[in-house]
């Protein structure tokens, strides 16, 4: 070895770009070996905290760094709207789109954290619309984000992979695992509903049936989860690696996520609290507003991230996305509203509109057979975008008798 010849000593990791990588520390070889041993250099324990911090920086600047987030703006000017009287339409609209970034920041933090935050969204706006009583959005809030996830979402991911690759394959057994746990979701929604319908059945029948109906739906959903991460989750592993993600200390990442959750909510309330006034005073639709405009807002994220994905070739990511937010919503968070309208004695019950009923059935219906075979193409995204167009036109054209009925 040549006479001050550098040689890696002490290993240490330092964050980089959000990952951690290896760094060494390096000293001087002398020219005799039998000389005097060469005296290492040490890692200052107080460069920990600080290559964290640096870290967390860094994370956050890549966080930020993103289009989504110059409708942060949106934020205090929805707020000022509220406080300074400028109308509903202009609170629901900056409320609207200043929900959108806080939802990308939330879930951006990954993991865990990001499951978590993106059923956060949906709970909090649902408590949110339950408390002013506003039961119609809330049931077709819900179910526009399953359709979302299911049709726009998945089509879309479809579509644009399948314009980058002819055919694309993905796990088909993960996927109907996820589809079979959608049918039920649908099941439990369409019996209620045709339970109201018979003689003599009162609403206090129908909400006693929704509250038990939910338990058990609750019950499969923890089922779901322990199939799904336990006894059988070499199902759903495609072989791909995960997308790389923001990396965080935890207290950085709980406090980001707390923070994000308070705005969310703030922003959500004076959002729900503008839709009545947006509804009298400019005829929108409230089952527009309920199926297809909100569940926009919780979904904005995981669009971006399905469709990115699948470009990307990885398909069984996207479809988690998709299919799998899908499932969350239908074993979850709708029994969760059912358990949140008892908590606050409002008459929120499975019994959602015929329509509402009858195209969730048919949209689990049409994804299960895109997805029996285990592959995709763009034609398939097409008609899935086709099917959730043909949706919302119908959604605008609700009367609104039929809503409060």
């Amino acid at each position: 070895m040549a006479s001050g010849q550098m040689v890696p000593s002490d290993r240490t990791f330092a964050p980089t770009n959000g990952q951690y990588a290896a760094e060494y520390a390096y000293h001087s070889v002398p020219a005799n070996p039998g000389d005097s041993v060469a005296v290492a250099v040490e890692q200052d324990a107080s460069q920990v905290p600080q290559g964290r911090a640096v870290g967390d920086c860094q994370a956050l600047c890549s966080m930020l760094c993103n289009w989504t987030n110059l409708l942060l703006v949106c934020v205090p000017l929805g707020f000022i709207s509220h406080l300074r009287d400028w109308g509903c339409l202009a609170v629901f609209s900056l409320n609207f789109l200043a929900i959108v970034p806080l939802v990308h920041t939330g879930q951006m933090i990954g993991g865990l954290l990001n499951a978590t935050f993106g059923n956060a969204v949906e709970m909090i706006v649902t408590v949110n619309a339950i408390k002013a009583g506003l039961v119609t959005v809330v049931q077709g809030s819900l179910i526009g984000s399953v359709l979302s996830n299911l049709l726009l979402v998945l089509g879309m991911a479809f579509f644009a992979s399948g314009v980058v690759r002819k055919e694309n394959c993905f796990n088909e057994m993960g996927a109907s695992a996820n589809v079979i746990c959608l049918a039920l979701g649908s099941v439990a929604l369409a019996l209620p509903t045709v339970f109201n319908g018979l003689e003599n059945t009162s609403k206090q029948d129908v909400l006693a049936v929704s509250r038990a109906s939910s338990g058990v739906v609750a019950a499969i959903y923890v089922c779901f989860l322990v199939f799904q991460l336990g006894t059988h989750s070499d199902m759903f592993l495609g072989g791909e690696d995960e997308e790389e993600e923001v990396t965080l200390s935890a207290l950085c990442a709980l406090l980001v996520l707390i923070g994000a959750t308070v705005a969310v909510a703030a922003c959500s309330e004076l959002l729900v609290d503008s839709i009545e006034g947006v509804t009298e005073d400019y005829g929108l639709p409230e089952a527009f507003i309920g199926v297809i405009l909100l569940p926009i807002v919780g979904n904005a994220a995981e669009h971006a991230t399905a469709v990115t994905v699948a470009i990307k070739g990885k398909m069984d990511l996207s479809l988690g996305v998709a299919v799998g937010s899908s499932t969350q919503i239908a074993l979850l968070v709708v029994p969760f509203s059912v358990f949140v309208g008892w908590a606050y004695d409002v008459p929120m019950s499975l019994d959602f509109r015929r329509f509402d009923t009858s195209v969730l059935l048919l949209s689990v219906l049409m994804v299960s057979l895109v997805l029996r075979d285990g592959s995709s193409n763009w034609l398939q995204g097409a008609i899935l975008m086709a099917i959730y167009l043909l949706v919302a036109i119908l959604c605008w054209y609700i009367p609104p008798r039929e809503e409060a009925g």
